[in-house]
């Protein structure tokens, strides 16, 4: 008899044992996909709304006052626009959003003053051959670091100021709440500008600040309209947490010597210790469930060899090696694992997915990367 046939019999002569192993390792295996899913999920989520409280890293001309940029989030001094393309063009990693700006401070509009403001739109990154980037700039990072796509309206809406802008046309501006209380604005509406007329996008929440005054237009349009030149006032980068604090300030420094780089701590303190509980806790949970795997699994595996005493006496005694007898164990072991990996995953992602939202805060869905994981830690147990 062959040794799977052999081990397929035996299994199946034991229902009880066969269900209550199966179990055990697909138990085990759901808790820890489950647990890993939505962990997951919860960190982008908690990284996300970290990742809303702003940029945390500043570029600005050396002779610059940070107070000048908290106080009124004005810089009068300027840099060349160039800057955006060294930093593009760099094989500098972690830079998950950028954000030039050029403010044009008490720009009169009827009656009332706006500060209008230049940003670069993130589609026209792309557009510009020149600007090409070799690296991962703005690309999605695999880990729980940076904006996630499924960031909700309310929140994206929030963080407008600080995102970059996917689209904003030649023509076309977002307002600040006040200015549009002021001017009776809505989405669609016209605003002139120094003779210019923009098409309201979109009106941008109150925030009790400086944006609230707020009107932002095309970078370049602005630029035309003020005869800068190709200047900015400010580069906002939202820098992926860990890169921040594995170099991604010093190198800025290196690649922009004649700028001033500022490290926003606090913020960048707050995403890597929420990525550290994030990381701790769902390590601890696994260490759990593995050892309580394995006392369970090591007892009946145990169990089985001891009540067979008579029947691995018999096959000693009519030829069989301990090798093989050691191997028909083993075999069980493995087909237990396999069955219990695949089961425990389906399992426990169909829970996650189920259970995810209402925990995470934010859509869960299946990470094919736990099905090999599942397998190797239910087949090791």
């Amino acid at each position: 008899m062959g040794l799977m046939r052999l081990v397929l019999r035996e299994m199946l002569e034991r229902k009880a044992q066969l269900v209550m192993s199966f179990v055990a390792v697909a138990l085990g295996i759901l808790v820890i996909v489950s647990v890993r899913t939505i962990s997951h999920f919860s960190g982008i989520a908690v990284a996300t709304t970290v990742d809303n409280l702003g940029a945390n890293i500043l570029v600005m001309p050396k002779e610059t006052s940070i107070d000048n940029y908290y106080r009124s989030d004005f810089v009068d001094a300027t840099l060349p626009e160039e800057y955006v393309r060294r930093i593009t063009t760099s094989d500098l990693r972690g830079v998950n959003n950028m954000s030039p700006r050029l403010v044009i401070r008490d720009v009169p509009v009827g009656d009332r003053r706006v500060n209008l403001t230049g940003v670069l739109p993130k589609d026209e990154f792309p557009r510009r051959p020149d600007w090409a980037s070799p690296g991962d700039l703005f690309t999605e990072p695999v880990d729980v670091c940076g904006v996630s796509p499924t960031l909700n309206a309310s929140a994206a809406e929030n963080a407008v100021r600080r995102k970059n802008i996917a689209h904003l046309g030649r023509d076309e501006c977002f307002v600040g709440s006040e200015v549009a209380s002021d001017h009776g604005l809505g989405a669609g509406s016209v605003l002139e500008i120094g003779g210019r007329r923009f098409r309201v996008v979109e009106v941008l929440p109150a925030t009790g600040t400086v944006d609230d005054t707020r009107v932002l237009a095309n970078l370049h349009v602005v630029q035309e309209m003020y005869k800068t030149g190709p200047v900015i006032n400010l580069i906002e980068i939202v820098g992926c947490c860990r890169e921040v604090s594995q170099g991604l300030h010093a190198g800025l420094n290196d690649l922009l010597p004649a700028a001033r780089v500022v490290t926003i701590g606090q913020i960048v303190s707050t995403q890597l210790e929420t990525e550290r509980l994030m990381e701790k806790s769902g390590t601890i949970f696994l260490v759990i469930i593995c050892i309580v795997g394995i006392l369970s699994i090591g007892n009946d595996m145990f169990s089985s060899v001891h009540e067979r005493r008579r029947e691995i006496g018999i096959l000693l005694a009519i030829g069989a090696t301990p090798g093989r007898i050691l191997r028909m164990f083993l075999l069980k072991a493995l087909v237990l694992g396999v069955a219990g990996g695949v089961f425990g995953y389906l399992g426990g992602t169909l829970l996650a997915v189920l259970l995810g939202p209402s925990v995470a805060g934010m859509p869960v869905s299946p990470r094919m990367v736990l099905l090999p994981l599942s397998l190797l830690v239910a087949v090791a147990i």
